[in-house]
């Protein structure tokens, strides 16, 4: 297979001093502050976001907008916090999140908050719903959340994929009509007009799987006409990565649309190292006018349906699932987290069970396929092939956001850990990224490639959505044997001004705003 830099313009702001210018415990919470209109930070490590060197400096915020960065006396009314010299970041964003599923059950989600996340972005994948229930729109949605918001700011796409079921029913293995095409740009505008940043793709799973590239860029044109985004889960990331990320520029180039690969990998043994290739396609890309940005998790394992493996989805072709498990991922790196009717599958390799059935790996993976496509089952695996060479090299590009893919108690360590795993992991122990620019990469980058306005960096006027922790203790705990550890070192957290989060508990603030297109 034939695959196929740009460096960080440093944007300088002048930090001078500014005249006023449950998983189990979701209910430990802390006692919360009265409210009030004006929070001092006193004596923080200030990192602005933009990848510059932080200041010390204090932060004032009044009615949720960052009022001043400097040195402050304090008012009567005035809540202060003492940093004690701690890193203080914007609050990160997080541009690929599953965490709206569950998030009217879990309103202050420690899995977000115990890693800094203050903004969840959903409808990736091509897919949402209501807070788990069918989905109506997006501005359904909306008002759902308004009439029981949540601690953290929710942001959403439009979802092809959701359209394209919604349209065309079980009769999707084949081009939409032009009539159908038709129903999805009118979806597609409703939900635009309601806020939505943009169009987002899941074309390796179906239905989206049987669209042709021409059905995608005529959503993606009328995605222009709003000013939206283009962000895909590509067709293929593994045998046909190559021409999957081809399309993504195409689209790009035919509808004049930013486009975004979502959690940019190589899940194919054969294409490990090859990572620096993408990159140059990217940056070739990128030189010729196109935007084009990408999200990155930093672990080595997926979590999708075992379909993927087999891309024809023909499961009774032995030949296409051998090489599934031979070439993309092998049977003892592929775990079960979800099988319905089957409890006892749960946490087992596809390896493992095989050699408990008796049963040959291959022919194994071909049945329970066909048992759960004749059944209508959920089946979701992890499997870890993904090489850390390559999760470093899409990491440093330039270009690349940090992002969870994960939800609340998700059974992917993601879920719980991406943000502090990379400022543990990458920034701490590996110097793979400097502090400063990994907090860009979860900030003002994220903020800039959704489309999001006011958020993203400290700044006066911006929202006043911020983290503090402590970079030399911050550290993920979620591991793919047990997921369900939250991270530590976050000492607090404010979402639009109000504090969420207070030395490792939740508040009972429930501040969070939708957060529409600019």
């Amino acid at each position: 297979m034939t695959f196929l830099k740009e460096s960080k313009g440093s944007l300088t702001i002048g930090f001078c001093l500014l005249l006023l210018s449950s998983c189990g415990a979701q209910n430990d919470t802390a006692d919360r502050q009265t409210p009030a209109s004006s929070w001092i930070i006193k004596n923080a490590v200030v990192y602005d976001g933009l990848g510059n060197e932080p200041v010390n400096a204090d932060i004032r915020i009044e009615n949720g907008i960052i009022a001043g960065i400097g040195r402050f006396d304090t008012q009567p009314n005035d809540n202060i916090w003492q940093a004690d010299g701690l890193a203080l970041a914007p609050g990160f964003i997080d541009p690929h999140s599953h965490h709206d599923t569950k998030l009217m059950q879990f309103p202050a989600p420690k899995s977000a908050l115990a890693q800094g996340i203050t903004t969840i972005v959903s409808g990736l994948d091509g897919g949402a719903s209501t807070f788990g229930d069918r989905f109506i729109s997006i501005a359904h949605n909306f008002s759902v959340f308004q009439k029981s918001p949540a601690a953290i700011n929710l942001a959403y796409f439009a979802p092809h994929d959701t359209y394209r079921e919604i349209v065309m029913g079980d009769d999707f293995k084949r081009a939409a009509t032009p009539n159908e095409l038709k129903q999805m740009e009118a979806m597609l505008r409703r939900d635009l007009e309601a806020g939505a940043l943009g169009l987002s793709t899941g074309l390796e799973y179906e239905p989206s799987l049987y669209s042709k590239t021409e059905e995608i860029i005529e959503l993606a044109k009328v995605t222009a006409q709003y000013g939206g985004k283009y962000s895909s889960h590509i067709r293929s990331e593994d045998i046909k990565v190559t021409e999957a990320i081809d399309e993504v520029l195409i689209i790009a180039r035919e509808a004049n649309i930013p486009a975004n690969i979502s959690h940019i990998k190589l899940a194919m043994y054969a294409l490990h190292g090859n990572a620096a290739l993408v990159i140059e396609k990217l940056s070739n890309a990128r030189d010729e006018g196109l935007d084009i940005t990408a999200d990155v998790y930093p672990y080595d394992g997926w979590k999708a349906p075992m379909a993927i493996l087999m891309p024809s989805r023909n499961y009774a072709d032995r030949v296409v699932a051998e090489f599934g498990l031979n070439s993309i991922a092998s049977p003892s790196s592929i775990t079960i987290t979800d099988y319905d009717g089957e409890p006892s599958y749960i946490g087992k390799t596809l390896a493992a069970l095989a050699a408990e059935k008796n049963i040959d790996p291959v022919d194994l993976m071909m049945q329970l396929l066909q048992r759960a496509k004749k059944g209508n089952l959920k089946e979701r695996v992890i499997g870890r092939n993904i090489s850390e060479e390559d999760i470093q090299t899409f990491m440093k590009w330039s270009f690349t956001a940090i992002t969870t893919d994960g939800g609340i108690n998700d059974s992917h360590p993601r879920g719980q850990g991406a943000f502090s795993r990379v400022l543990a992991h990458y920034v701490r122990e590996k110097n793979v990224l400097s502090l400063s620019d990994a907090i860009r990469k979860m900030t003002s980058l994220t903020a800039n490639n959704l489309g999001i306005a006011n958020r993203g960096i400290i700044k006066k006027g911006f929202a006043a959505d911020l983290v503090l922790f402590n970079p030399d203790t911050i550290q993920d705990h979620a591991t793919f044997e047990n997921s369900l550890e939250y991270s530590t070192g976050i000492d607090a957290v404010w979402v639009n001004g109000e504090l969420v989060w207070n030395k490792g508990a939740i508040t009972n603030a429930r501040p969070g705003q939708i957060i529409r297109r600019k």
